[in-house]
């Protein structure tokens, strides 16, 4: 049993930007809680390697946080995204098949990262209590558990959500076509997510799709949410409010993210605050829905885009802004919607996914509108910009919701109980696997019968031995009652060829039985 002893966690995450996506957000929060907690982890990425926070005091003794870094070709870095290697930067099979999937339109981290944590952890077997994936739902994780790795995946929303969107605001079949590409690796994800002996999710939304949409039996998949730095994103009354700020995160190039539903719904928001402004978080796009929105709106001047701003930064810009907005079609949970919460900033919010389940009910701790629907977000910005009182009220009662459900320290105590879970049933499994071994030896093969080691003979005073005969060989026939019992073939003397019998023996008395 691990009991409450200290564990060794090997955290997988295939990429771990910190500051783009939510899987680098979820490996740095996650690894310092688990270390505060007490637990050794080991953090084995690939680029953008993640930034891991150093562990400070926790409730017991604190664990570390270390990095390993499992290099890839790194085939997508600014500036030069789907560059092609030089051929000295070949290491193995693994490169070769990362640079051919890329050359086909596909995209190979996956798969490639999976191959190499794999033979990664097989040179290091006996270090880690459990191995936990961070979706990266490659090849090379099955059978993990069997090699003696415990075994917990985070799937935080299925990526097929991700493929439905794009193909639905893909513009022609040649869009169309590489969209189909390009998440070809989805293929793979569902056929190893079904196989996965626990899944842990970050929200209902998010298991009800995962089990739909890639198959994995309700059973396995446990919902364990994530939340906020809540002692970094926390109210400052010695920020300043900045009037008519809005600000959300979001990818422009990410049609899931909404962002030119929130464009579109700003222009309506000026005719009646002219003051209104967006500050988004992300890299301004030079082209697509949303560079095309804010010409037709002549907004240019009126939203602005802020990149690689250090989390001081981005805490104070949340708190100066009089609303925080989340515009997505669909977020498997929202980490911007919690942090937002969690300074006090009162939220708008879309349905879409998760976000209820973090945004909470509408008009006591956000406001909330269908996905999608630039009219009905224009009239609930402007309602709340129009509005202290309801801006303090959803602002207090929005932090209060985080600070009772939605903190990392909770995220990591929840996660600990699905590793030790798992160290158990793999236990169990070995206890199962070796009770059938044992079986399987005492069990006779089919066909043959089990004969007594040693046959015991009397015959008067004498005591004779019969040892047992080869394995497999047919059990003797009973003797007739009355008629002595004969010696095997191979204890008896050789008979001379020529001469008299040299085999002498005394006939056994009539009365032997």
């Amino acid at each position: 049993m691990t009991g409450d002893r200290p564990l060794r966690v090997a955290l997988l995450t295939y990429k771990g930007n910190p500051f783009c996506g939510g899987q680098g957000v979820y490996v740095r929060h996650l690894s310092r809680e688990l270390a505060r907690l007490g637990h050794r982890v080991e953090v084995i990425g690939a680029q953008p390697y993640p930034v891991l926070d150093p562990v400070d005091d926790g409730p017991g003794e604190p664990g570390r946080v270390t990095l390993t870094e499992l290099p890839s070709l790194d085939l997508y870095r600014q500036p030069d995204p789907f560059r092609t290697p030089g051929l000295d930067e070949y290491r193995d099979w693994i490169d070769a098949l990362e640079v051919a999937t890329m050359w086909t339109g596909g995209f190979p981290e996956p798969l490639t990262f999976s191959l190499r944590a794999r033979r990664h952890l097989a040179a290091r077997r006996g270090q880690f209590d459990v191995v936990h994936d961070n979706q990266t739902l490659g090849y090379g994780l099955l059978g993990l558990d069997r090699a003696g790795f415990p075994l917990v995946t985070t799937i935080h929303h299925p990526i097929t959500v991700d493929r439905r969107l794009e193909l639905a605001a893909a513009a022609d079949w040649r869009r169309r076509v590489s969209v189909r590409r390009w998440y070809g690796f989805t293929r793979m994800q569902k056929r190893v997510a079904g196989r996965l002996p626990s899944v842990l999710t970050v929200s209902g939304s998010s298991r009800r799709e995962i089990i739909d949409d890639l198959g994995v039996p309700g059973h396995r998949v446990h919902v364990v949410p994530i939340g906020a730095d809540t002692r970094l994103f926390s109210p400052d009354p010695a920020v300043p409010e900045v009037p008519g700020r809005i600000v959300t995160t979001s990818s422009a190039d990410v049609p899931l993210k909404g962002l030119v539903h929130l464009v579109e719904a700003l222009a309506k928001v000026r005719t009646e605050q002219p003051d209104a402004h967006l500050v988004v978080v992300g890299k301004r796009p030079s082209d697509g829905p949303v560079a095309a929105a804010m010409e037709r709106f002549g907004l240019q001047d009126a939203v602005r885009f802020v990149k690689g701003i250090s989390d001081a930064e981005l805490v104070d810009l949340i708190r100066g802004a009089q609303i925080a907005c989340v515009p997505s079609l669909y977020e498997g949970f929202s980490l911007p919607a919690a942090e937002a919460m969690a300074t006090g900033t009162p939220l708008v919010a879309t349905t879409g996914g998760a976000i209820p389940e973090v945004a909470g009910p509408d008009g006591e701790t956000c406001l909330a509108v269908p996905p999608g629907d630039s009219q009905a977000l224009a009239a609930a910005l402007t309602r709340l910009l129009g509005d202290d009182a309801l801006r303090r009220r959803l602002g207090t009662a929005g932090r209060e919701r985080v600070l009772s459900r939605f903190t990392w320290e909770q995220a990591a105590r929840g996660t600990v109980e699905h590793y030790r879970a798992a160290i158990e049933r793999q236990r169990a499994a070995g206890r199962q696997r070796l009770a059938a071994r044992r079986t399987a030896v005492r069990r006779p093969r089919p066909g043959t019968v089990r004969r007594p080691a040693t046959a015991v003979h009397l015959t008067g005073a004498a005591v004779r031995l019969t040892p047992p005969g080869p394995a497999g060989a047919p059990a003797p026939r009973p003797r007739r009652p009355g008629r002595p019992p004969s010696r095997p073939a191979a204890s008896r003397p050789c008979r001379p060829r020529a001469g008299p019998c040299a085999r002498s023996e005394s006939p056994l008395p009539a009365d032997t039985p």
